[in-house]
């Protein structure tokens, strides 16, 4: 059982170990999909293969589609030398249901995978689909940072600057890249094209589009384009950049999803960690919810996607979606979990829902701090959302999701996750009194800082651009003994982390009365949650 054209003829093998199979003339399709192409995709990673290509795979068996996707890797050129083009661009999709069972598929919709290079042939390939008049969308999953034209102190990244004063011939950072690509399209005859981030940011649309306007009059005033190519990309007639919120659980490659896999005979499924430090393997496990919500603004059309659930609107009610989510009813969720799964020694998410406390918490931010304050965006109920995270989607024993990889980046995700709430309060003048539980992760957080659990063994703290800035506020503080709250004022006060200042707002007291009692000792973390989160 090979996965490649060749071992997927022996269709019966597959079968006989439940993966459902392409049923379209796939040699067909990617010869269609090449001579007129309306999808592109740049972003290699898991969750394209797991959401994006599974969408068109499904549409494809249904008769829906007759042409599939084509993807391009900017970042990491060894997935596809590596890991796409050695199983003929086909991969396996396993989910993991909630209730035990495991649907496993071969992914087939993907036509031709391409480095984002522009030193290569393959440049000028993506340069011809870009002209193409049949090209509806580009999409993109390049990560939030990844839209960034400057670096953590407001500097311009190196290439990009590069790419502002050498034009769109060779650029040679990603997001000049897609300008040159784009500039293609402008010069073909001003084409329209809708540029669609499916990144999981705030306005996500917004941040592709300031970049493609940046480069593009740059490159005006170097002398690089004329003005018509700043107005194509400012025309949203021409160049669309529609808001979308995406949603679904897909974490990294999981070794019992391998042996799996290894067990029903497939062969060569082992994972590959490139030079990038990218873990990729030809297969992707992911949880069987999933959301895409996108404004539906297409200046070329678009295929029927609706057909396989994704869901379109107007800007506005992306925006309250994505609000719904971000500030109440996941992802904040997920940041308390994550915070007091590393101090209780937890290693799957899952797990931690067997903990009535954490369940509590959780429960508490999301149920009672949270909804009074949520918009209902009406295409998603906000509490139906929050019952599927709680009693489907994160007690999920078969996802492999860790709190250590949610918790990454923390402090760039407090000031959205529970910052936002705290502001609604003010702002429509509710007693900022009934929030108990966000001040309660807020110290936990610090706790977290100092890198000891609750039975005072050290442990790794997850990336974080910030540790060393935060980190110094914390290093005095030892489990059982004194120390001074006041070292601590500086940082309760910075906005930028907590979304508000908490010593304006009063919840300076409470952080620091939570924090006192979760550094009591050994066994305090676990004593405070059940302290304040019993039923």
């Amino acid at each position: 059982m090979q996965l490649d054209n060749k071992g997927l003829e022996n269709k019966q093998d597959w079968l006989d170990k439940g993966y459902q199979l392409s049923s379209y003339d796939r040699k067909e399709m990617i010869q269609k999909t090449l001579d007129n192409p309306y999808w592109i995709h740049f972003g290699a990673g898991n969750i394209f293969r797991t959401f994006h290509a599974n969408v068109v795979e499904r549409l494809l068996n249904e008769g829906v589609l007759d042409r599939g996707i084509l993807v391009a890797e900017g970042y990491d050129y060894e997935i596809v030398e590596k890991m796409y083009q050695p199983h003929d661009n086909n991969s396996i999709l396993v989910v993991l249901k909630s209730d035990g069972t495991v649907e496993k598929k071969v992914i087939g919709s993907i036509a031709q995978s391409y480095v984002l290079d522009s030193q290569s042939q393959q440049f000028e390939t993506l340069k011809e689909i870009f002209r193409k008049d049949s090209l509806q969308m580009a999409t993109f999953t390049i990560t939030e940072k990844g839209y960034s034209l400057k670096d953590g102190n407001g500097e311009i990244l190196a290439d990009v600057l590069h790419d502002y004063y050498h034009g769109p011939a060779a650029p040679i950072s990603y997001l000049g890249k897609i300008a040159a690509l784009l500039y293609e399209r402008y010069k073909a005859g001003r084409k329209p094209i809708a540029m669609l981030s499916s990144d999981n940011c705030s306005h996500n649309g917004d941040k592709l589009y300031i970049a493609m306007v940046v480069f593009a009059s740059k490159w005006y005033a170097n002398g690089f384009c004329d003005k018509g190519y700043v107005d194509y990309v400012h025309d949203e007639r021409k160049v669309s950049f529609p808001w979308t919120m995406i949603d679904k659980i897909t974490p990294r490659p999981d070794e019992s999803v391998q042996q799996m896999l290894i067990q029903d005979g497939v062969e060569d499924v082992k994972p590959v960690i490139t030079g990038k430090h990218t873990y990729v393997a030809p297969f992707v496990n992911a949880e069987e919810t999933e959301y895409f919500v996108i404004e539906d603004k297409f200046p070329n059309g678009r295929p029927p996607l609706e057909k396989a659930g994704l869901l379109f609107t107007d800007r506005v009610t992306v925006d309250k979606v994505e609000k719904m989510k971000v500030c109440t009813c996941l992802n904040p969720l997920h940041t308390a979990l994550a915070i007091y799964g590393c101090l209780l020694g937890y290693t799957k998410i899952s797990d931690e829902m067997n903990n009535p406390a954490l369940v509590n918490l959780i429960k508490r931010i999301g149920y009672v701090e949270g909804l009074p304050v949520v918009v209902n965006p009406g295409i998603l109920d906000p509490k139906e959302f929050i019952d599927t995270v709680i009693n489907v989607r994160i007690p999920n024993p078969f996802m492999p999701d860790t709190p250590q990889r949610i918790a990454t980046d923390t402090s760039q995700k407090l000031p959205i996750r529970f910052g936002e709430t705290i502001m609604r309060y003010i702002d429509n003048r509710l007693d900022l009194n009934n929030l108990q539980m966000i001040p309660l992760v807020f110290a936990g957080w610090l706790r977290y800082l100092m890198a000891v659990d609750d039975n005072g063994q050290p442990f790794t703290l997850s990336s974080d651009p910030l540790l060393d800035t935060v980190c110094p506020y914390v290093a005095d503080i030892q489990l059982g003994q004194e120390y001074d709250e006041t070292k601590l004022i500086p940082l309760l006060k910075n906005e930028s982390i907590w979304g508000v200042d908490l010593v304006q707002v009063g919840f300076d007291k409470d952080v620091l009365s939570y924090l006192k009692e979760l550094t009591a000792g050994i066994g305090a973390v676990s004593n405070t949650l059940n302290k304040y989160c019993h039923d």
